[in-house]
């Protein structure tokens, strides 16, 4: 018997009703519309993987993510999970578009993978720390309930506090003095989710300067193709600029490196995949480039893989997981204990997190 062998995989939609929008400058959505992949292997050991689509992140949604999916299952059958890395690279050659299909893959096979070795996955990556600590985002909201907001975020304990910017720089300052108001303690970061010329995120900053408000971070405040205009950004400011939807792959992050045009690259794995997120990780730390992680509309199970990732090789300078779900209306449990705003890491084996 191949212990690691898969038996069975099963794909099936997973969908959240959020309690309020998620907004951005670039779109919102009202619901978590995910898709849940189970590998099942012959020892009986189950691994979880998710794809949490954005569209107008990614490109992708429920309904392609759940083809990808159904696709790959005959590909799988008979394939051993030990065999994750090459198992990557033969789904990134054929799909290499569906990043968020192929990121659940990897995360089944690894959660999978990982409970047969008996190890936590954050242990099987490196195991650097076993405690981190993430900021809440703001979204885009009126200035009253931002504040409102942000006192009470201050006073469960975060630190650091994030917000949405990027559909009018007016709105924008309003928003971060009231935010500003609310928890005057908080570090305040920016994600403009390229909703700025550059232009317009220099005048953006040198007005934030006069209302003494100086971001600790300025995510993705241009065009995601434009590197020579966040070049310019990082030029005209003292406030570190970051790289979100500007990299997906490690070419991507190989042309921030060359170009100079990011303090940090923001890794998200439902961008890239666990096993790129790696790769583009190590571009980063050899450039000399900070390290940010991040998220995009995922379940526990999700959100407990990137802390893995982020705990398991250490050295993030910015944690981006804050939930977006109660904790009653989650189909998952276990996992990373957290207790607002640090996640703490067991040594329950996998990912740690299992079905309700």
């Amino acid at each position: 018997m191949d212990a690691t062998k898969i038996t069975h995989v099963s794909i099936e939609p997973l969908n959240i009703p959020l309690e309020a929008p998620f907004t951005i400058a670039i779109g919102a959505k009202h619901n978590i519309e995910n898709v849940l992949v189970t590998i099942q292997l012959e020892n009986g050991v189950q691994g979880y993987g998710e794809a949490a689509p954005l569209e107008p992140i990614n490109g992708e949604n429920q309904a392609t993510a759940l083809a990808t999916l159904t696709s790959c299952k005959p590909f799988l059958i008979g394939q051993k999970a030990s065999d994750y890395r090459q198992l990557s690279k033969q789904l990134k050659n054929v799909f290499w578009a569906q990043a968020t299909a192929r990121c659940a893959i990897e995360m089944a096979l690894l959660d999978a993978y990982t409970k047969t070795l008996e190890i936590p996955l954050f242990q099987f990556w490196g195991g650097a720390e076993h405690q981190i600590e993430t900021d809440y985002t703001i979204d885009i909201v009126a200035p009253i309930t931002a504040r409102e907001n942000a006192q009470k975020l201050a006073q469960q304990g975060y630190k650091t506090l994030k917000t949405k910017v990027g559909k009018s720089l007016k709105d924008d300052v309003n928003r971060l003095l009231a935010i500003k108001e609310g928890a005057p303690d908080c570090r305040i970061m920016l994600d403009a989710n390229q909703g700025y010329t550059p232009s317009e995120a220099i005048h953006f900053l040198e007005v934030l300067e006069k209302n003494d408000i100086r971001p600790e971070l300025f995510e993705q405040p241009v065009v995601k193709h434009d590197l020579q205009g966040m070049k310019l950004v990082k030029e005209n400011t003292s406030v570190p600029v970051a790289a979100d939807e500007t990299v997906f792959t490690s070419a991507d992050a190989l042309a921030v490196a060359r170009t100079g045009c990011a303090d940090l690259i923001n890794i998200k794995l439902m961008k890239s995949g666990l096993i790129e997120a790696l790769d583009i990780a190590a571009i980063a730390r050899s450039a000399n480039i900070g390290l940010m992680i991040g998220c995009m509309l995922e379940s526990k199970l999700g959100l407990s893989t990137s802390v893995h990732f982020a705990a398991g090789l250490g050295g993030f300078q910015f944690i981006d997981l804050d939930p977006h779900l109660d904790p009653e209306k989650e189909p998952f449990k276990d996992g990373p204990a957290f207790n607002a705003p640090n996640y703490q890491l067991t040594n329950d084996a996998g990912i740690g997190v299992r079905k309700k």
